[in-house]
């Protein structure tokens, strides 16, 4: 396995939840300096990956282009829980591996909430936004998961439903309830629901309708500036 690989596994298991949560201990506004860590945590890996090549700065455009684009997918559509972001950031995972897809999620969370606020929720949700991207740059590299849009669909909107959309609610559980126990985790998970069916439902038909010309379209972009070559030892 790459050096990036562990790395990252070892940033999103280890050390972004650790971050989360003794960040989530500090008075005031704290959670700035927890959402600076995270963000550098998940960098990490991702540059860790241009090892034994060369890298040029288009690549880092290209970056910059889906992370906008997943920010758009989020503030752009006027309707409550039910956004395109979560599929632009699986997709460009798909595209170009699970760290890029790790960094476009954080990011993506982190440069949103500068129009839906910035909180202490924010670190949970680059957390969040980060691991769909890992997820299915994951399983595509492994060949678990086949490059078809039913089967990437159905992938992106189980995974918010059964991992992603429950990590979220786990913190905003950690933040709002006084008292934590498994009852009231239950009715958090409960609550929250309807808001990963709508998002995974939301997802499922953003990758179903326009996921495979989305993907020809950055085909085009590594093919013809060569970008983000895949490695030996996934």
């Amino acid at each position: 396995m790459k050096k990036s690989r562990i790395l990252m596994f070892i940033s999103l298991l280890v050390l972004v939840p650790l971050t989360i949560f003794f960040g989530s201990k500090l008075p005031g506004r704290a959670y700035y300096l927890t959402m600076t860590l995270v963000l550098l945590e998940v960098m990490l890996p991702f540059f860790l990956s241009f090892e034994g090549r060369k890298p040029q700065a288009r690549e880092l455009v290209v970056i910059a282009v889906l992370c906008a684009l997943a920010v758009a997918g989020r503030v752009v559509i006027p309707i409550p829980n039910f956004k395109a972001t979560y599929a632009i950031i699986m997709l460009s995972a798909v595209a170009f591996g699970p760290e890029t897809g790790f960094l476009i999620g954080a990011m993506a969370a982190l440069t949103s909430n500068f129009f839906f606020g910035q909180g202490t929720h924010t670190p949970w949700q680059m957390m969040a936004y980060g691991l769909s991207g890992l997820l299915m740059g994951f399983v595509f590299q492994k060949g678990w998961l086949k490059r078809k849009k039913l089967s990437m669909a159905i992938f992106g909107a189980v995974s918010i439903v059964i991992l992603v959309g429950p990590l979220m609610d786990t913190g905003t559980a950690l933040i709002e309830l006084s008292v934590f126990n498994p009852e009231s985790l239950a009715a958090r998970y409960l609550s929250g629901l309807p808001v990963n069916i709508s998002q995974a439902v939301a997802t499922f038909l953003v990758i179903f309708f326009l996921g495979n010309p989305f993907l020809e379209k950055l085909d085009r972009v590594k093919l013809r500036y060569g970008m983000m070559e895949e490695e030996d030892g996934i």
